[in-house]
């Protein structure tokens, strides 16, 4: 990874830990200083890599014999893994699950945001100078036995799901992939996409993008939704077809819609969401950010020792898992 990058995710306090586990053959290189340097391969056995990583293609990895794993402080592989290296039994372990805790708490913190129609009340009374009077007619849900769905099942809606356990609110989950035991163990009711969107106060978003779930999140299914609703997508941006959720954030001027990602990202300086109202646009801050990039390379940190010692990994993504993810 990029120096820059080490920096980020492995601090004062993990350097230690990880000099007492490594013999270091080369120091933290960009994907650039690398592939111009390939021979710097040739004697790692495991490799910690992060944001900036290279692929590991069928090249690179004829410059690295010895290579038994990798270490990915990060969430997503799948900008660096290749039919070569799954072929060549590489272990990978990726930080996804110290990652998702950041999300899932943003997400918590939208949840009850959204029920409370902060975005919407907190615009009017800062026009009005004065309270709402619509307030008493329903203008705020409240977050009282509300349901909240869960469009996909997880890392993300998994932590989501259990910080939202304290709370007095049903959860549903819209995930072809999630057996019933699973939901059963869990406690959460499986329901098709439309029920989640037709029937829940808040929709958060979780999907990861591959060609089949591109668009999933369409015009018909938001207009569905109950009045004063909310719809979080710290996902990927190509899962919500923008047009159609412009039309039909401007068809229901009542729901609101917090964009952490979008398709482009950051949209088009044209895109109608930059000046809607109803449409509250970060910029992909929902993931790890300053001192919470440390969980990451602490993670992997955990993960490098069990390796060392010959224990089973916990993060270890396999070939199949790595094609259902983000």
């Amino acid at each position: 990874m990029h120096p820059d990058a080490f920096a980020q995710v492995i601090g004062p306090r993990q350097r230690p830990a990880l000099r007492a586990i490594l013999d270091e053959v080369a120091s933290p290189v960009s994907a650039e200083d690398l592939l111009r340097d390939p021979e710097l391969l040739q004697e790692a056995q495991v490799a910690i890599t992060g944001w900036g990583a290279p692929r590991f293609d069928q090249d690179l990895l004829t410059h690295a014999p010895r290579l038994e794993a990798v270490f990915h402080t990060a969430g997503s592989i799948r900008p660096i893994v290749s039919e070569a290296f799954w072929d060549r039994g590489i272990s990978i372990s990726s930080a996804a699950a110290a990652n998702a805790t950041p999300v899932a708490e943003f997400c918590l913190a939208q949840v009850f945001m959204l029920m409370k129609n902060f975005y919407a009340i907190g615009c009017m009374y800062r026009d009005a100078r004065a309270k709402p009077t619509s307030l008493r007619r329903g203008l705020s849900p409240g977050a009282y036995q509300r349901r909240v769905g869960l469009v996909s099942f997880g890392q993300i809606a998994r932590q989501l799901r259990e910080m939202l356990r304290p709370h007095d609110l049903e959860v549903v989950v819209y995930d072809p992939y999630l057996e019933e035991h699973q939901a059963r163990h869990a406690d959460v009711v499986q329901v098709s996409l439309e029920e989640v969107f037709a029937t829940s106060q808040v929709v958060s978003i979780h999907t990861p993008s591959t060609p089949e779930t591109h668009g999933l999140i369409h015009e018909h299914l938001i207009l569905s939704m109950p009045k004063h609703a909310g719809l979080i997508n710290t996902a990927r941006g190509a899962v919500v077809e923008e047009s159609g959720i412009i039309r039909a954030l401007r068809d229901r001027p009542d729901l609101t819609a917090v964009l952490d990602v979008t398709d482009p990202e950051p949209p088009l300086a044209t895109s109608p969401l930059w000046t809607m109202a109803n449409v509250i646009l970060t910029p992909h801050i929902a993931g790890s950010i300053g001192i919470e990039c440390h969980r990451l390379g602490q993670q992997m940190i955990d993960e490098l020792r069990r390796f060392v010692r010959g224990l089973p990994l916990r993060h270890s993504i396999t070939r199949e898992a790595a094609g259902l993810m983000a």
